[in-house]
């Protein structure tokens, strides 16, 4: 595979990155819009990328519903701005993860959601969520997968010392962060960098790839219903 990372002597603040040679230069369409459900615990940043490029026209899907776990965060918030139906599914409400993901699969199937989008969720989900939606539920990690899975994924980038981050979007699977990579976008590490610069770059990047992604698995479903494994491999650098 080729890159176009730019050379040694470029000015760090200016390397850019590279994209895989063979990505499409446009969202691939899908025959009928894909119904996602997006589910998330934090800013919402990722939710609002995939909104924007569904109303730019990139993405032919609808956001059925945004499923989020803690009150008052900022995820919905931009749910109510997008027109989006939020729903709070408090997990300090269950005593089990299970229960909880029975709520969220009763919630999805109510809304009619093909597509199960984790944007920033940071539960652990078991075969209650998974079996549901086998090979359609997609997570996006601020890694280069199998590299810092987990928690502090950017924290332990840094700490290891390595020169090229990123992040990956996969389907989800019972081991965290070990489904079939989708799409990865790699970010240079700075010598300069921090985790809160780091991140931002990385966050950058997810907000590129993740709508792409997605339109990717709805193009599988289109040639032939392969059921979301979509073209495993491209890489956005």
């Amino acid at each position: 595979m080729t890159s176009n990372l730019t050379s040694a002597d470029t000015t760090p603040s200016l390397i850019s990155p590279a994209i895989h040679p063979n990505l499409i230069a446009e969202y691939p369409p899908a025959d009928s819009p894909l119904k996602l459900g997006i589910m998330a615990s934090g800013n919402g940043s990722n939710f609002e990328a995939v909104a924007q490029a569904i109303q730019d026209g990139q993405l032919n899907a609808q956001i059925k519903v945004l499923i989020y776990n803690n009150p008052g965060i900022k995820a919905a918030a931009r749910a109510e701005k997008w027109g989006v139906p939020a729903v709070l599914l408090n997990h300090r409400d269950y005593k089990r993860r299970e229960d909880l993901d029975t709520a969220i699969v009763d919630t999805l199937r109510q809304y009619e959601v093909e597509w199960v989008v984790m944007a920033g969720w940071m539960r652990l989900v078991t075969p209650v969520l998974i079996d549901a939606f086998p090979d359609r539920i997609i997570n996006i990690h601020p890694s280069l997968l199998p590299s810092f899975k987990g928690v502090r994924a950017v924290e332990q980038a840094l700490e290891a010392g390595v020169k090229i981050a990123g992040c990956t979007v996969h389907l989800v699977c019972l081991e965290v962060d070990s489904g079939s990579i989708l799409m990865q976008a790699a970010v240079p590490v700075l010598p300069d960098d921090t985790l809160e610069t780091l991140h931002a770059r990385i966050q950058v990047q997810e907000h590129r790839i993740f709508p792409q992604a997605i339109a990717l698995v709805g193009q599988s479903r289109k040639r032939g219903g392969e059921r979301g494994r979509g073209r495993g491999g491209e890489v956005v650098h």
